[in-house]
């Protein structure tokens, strides 16, 4: 089946980046560090969303779920044991779904182990936060896997809403939460819940996923090009504004 063997794959890529960062102690705290500058530039980016009544589910589920800087370890075993049934469990919709996340968790721990190790590289020279992340970004480039990265985040958005217009969807996700909490599924249980009811209620909205992901889509777009040609003294300005945000 070709979502369990993109799901398969995508977690065995990840276990290996996973595995070289535990090898490498200061590889791996490299990657915690640009993991938080990234969660709080993703806070700073959005605290408008993150404080609006009509957003802030779905951008808290998208920080927490896609851009945060948490360890998805048993979220991703969960993803592999269930891999081979996916198609047989959940409805074609979940499974792509599904294959999308993978995807997107294995390009982002790709790119974000890259940047660790030119964040490394260049510590010696520039320490300071936003001028070394900015450096290690630059020297990494691999622009079109950035826009790559950001169109399967807004696709995940996409199938995610979607899932809310599968027919008696919700009713069959509420009825496997025993069943999925005995076979240890606990963690992917939640999170295809959470993304239903958080898509759900702001697919009531009129517009109101179509208005999400386009800023999100715009925003993160904006901030790419910045990161890879604006004037230096520029984008420092603005990571440094949105870091502030955050706080």
């Amino acid at each position: 089946m070709e979502a369990a063997r993109t799901i398969r794959e995508a977690i065995a890529s990840v276990a290996l980046l996973r595995q070289a960062a535990l090898d490498s102690p200061a590889l791996g705290q490299a990657v915690g560090e640009i993991k938080r500058l990234q969660a709080a530039r993703f806070a700073g980016t959005y605290a408008d969303l993150l404080a609006s009544s009509a957003y802030a589910a779905p951008a808290r589920f998208f920080l927490e779920e896609l851009y945060g800087d948490r360890d998805y370890e048993e979220r991703d075993a969960q993803f592999g044991r269930i891999a081979g049934t996916i198609g047989k469990l959940f409805p074609a919709q979940a499974a792509d779904t599904a294959v999308a996340l993978a995807r997107l968790h294995a390009l982002t721990e790709d790119l974000d182990q890259a940047m660790a190790a030119a964040w490394l590289a260049g510590g010696a020279q520039d320490p300071a936060t936003v001028p070394r992340y900015i450096a290690a970004w630059r020297a990494v480039g691999r622009s079109a896997e950035r826009q790559a990265q950001l169109a399967v985040v807004v696709d995940v958005g996409r199938q995610l809403a979607r899932l809310t217009r599968a027919p008696g969807l919700r009713t069959m996700l509420r009825m496997m939460r025993g069943p999925a909490a005995a076979a240890g599924m606990g963690s992917l249980q939640r999170f295809l819940e959470n993304g239903f009811d958080t898509f759900a209620a702001m697919a009531r909205q009129p517009n109101g996923v179509e208005t999400f992901l386009g800023s999100i889509a715009q925003r993160e777009s904006s901030l790419i090009a910045n990161l890879f040609d604006a004037d230096l003294v520029a984008c420092e300005t603005q990571l440094q504004h949105l870091l502030g945000q955050a706080r």
